[in-house]
């Protein structure tokens, strides 16, 4: 069921018609740089003009995510010459192909914005692992902007029990970290270790405790631990401390191989580590025979499917999931990338136009 806001203004004309406003403000990457340079340029263009199979969104919020960072700092290769970060959105359709999508609906998109559908992944049902993507805010314009243009078969209704600041971070940091708990394999009751505790695993605790799950958190920062221990985590410790206790499961948040070098010499036999990084520095040498052997494994998350955001929303509206936002106007999308940066903020960050 598509949940329309209380508030929802339908201004807009039927589908086939122009959006009335043709300008709009967006926060665009010219070339990628450090974000101390400030890459964001706040201007003025052309709003999106719906086109079949897409829908036409104002855009209500907008999360920050670490991959925007490593988008505007060149980590991640440019795919357009330039481009408006942003694909946590919560939006409101305002034109375009609402066939299926009433306008006035409520609903997020998340980082992958589309498939080929043809190709050997998608027949499979991994649509995760596309040979030919589209990803939002990265080969697409994303929701660092007033509006977004979606494709509609890519969008997901939002419960209302979710409002839009605290919806918006679940849609890359919640839904990546649930496929992440997923591609551990954890079960009911386990022993899962947590390395890093960004937007991502201050979710992923929610899901964890919801669970059962006993969870330890190895990360940087007092704050960071002092969150931790404030969502229950039966342990915290510094990056470098271990669990006092062999893991069943670990699931890194940081780009670092260090860390996962870490999380591995954590784990028991048969112990799985996911790596939720979609850029990770290097990965160090390290003992196999004191690390690896036993049946333990690495697994790498890449992206994440329709099924795994409409299992998650469903979710976090079931145990009220409630992340902690600080929140940013669109014309300080460049101090909340640099607040994501350097760790200044508890949860997520979140841009409002």
């Amino acid at each position: 069921m598509w949940a329309q806001p209380p508030s929802a203004v339908r201004w807009a004309q039927p589908a086939d018609c122009h959006v009335r406003w043709s300008i709009m403000k967006a926060a665009v990457l010219i070339s990628p740089q450090p974000v101390s340079q400030r890459p964001l340029r706040i201007t003025d263009v052309a709003t999106p003009q719906p086109k079949p199979g897409h829908v036409l969104l104002r855009v209500r919020a907008c999360g920050v995510c670490r991959t925007d960072l490593h988008i505007v700092e060149g980590e991640l290769p440019p795919q357009q010459p330039s481009i408006t970060p942003g694909h946590q959105i919560v939006g409101e359709v305002v034109g375009g192909d609402t066939k299926e999508i009433p306008l006035g609906a409520r609903v997020g998109v998340s980082w992958l914005g589309g498939t080929d559908g043809t190709c050997p992944y998608c027949k499979r049902s991994m649509e995760n692992l596309c040979d030919s993507p589209t990803f939002t805010g990265y080969s697409v314009p994303g929701g660092y902007a007033e509006y977004a243009l979606a494709r509609a078969d890519f969008v997901f209704p939002l419960p209302a029990a979710l409002d839009d600041l605290h919806a918006a971070p679940l849609l890359c940091a919640g839904i990546i970290g649930f496929r992440s708990l997923r591609v551990a394999g954890v079960e009911l009751g386990e022993r899962v270790g947590l390395f890093g505790f960004g937007a991502s695993a201050h979710l992923a605790i929610g899901v964890l405790r919801a669970w059962k799950c006993d969870v330890y958190v190895s990360t940087r920062g007092k704050s960071h631990r002092d969150l931790a221990g404030s969502l229950g985590a039966t342990w915290v410790g510094t990056e470098t401390e271990k669990p006092p206790l062999e893991l069943d499961r670990a699931i890194t948040f940081a780009p670092s191989g260090d860390v996962v070098i870490a999380a591995l010499a954590s784990l028991r036999k048969g112990g799985v580590v996911a790596i939720n990084a979609i850029h990770l520095d290097r990965i160090p040498e390290f003992d196999y025979d004191r690390l690896l052997w036993g049946e333990r494994q690495l697994r790498s998350v890449a992206n994440m499917t329709r099924a795994d955001a409409r299992d998650f929303l469903a979710l976090a509206a079931q145990i009220d999931l409630q992340p902690k936002v600080t929140v940013f106007p669109l014309d300080q999308a460049n101090e909340a990338l640099t607040a994501v940066k350097n760790d200044a903020v508890d949860g997520a960050a979140v841009i409002v136009p």
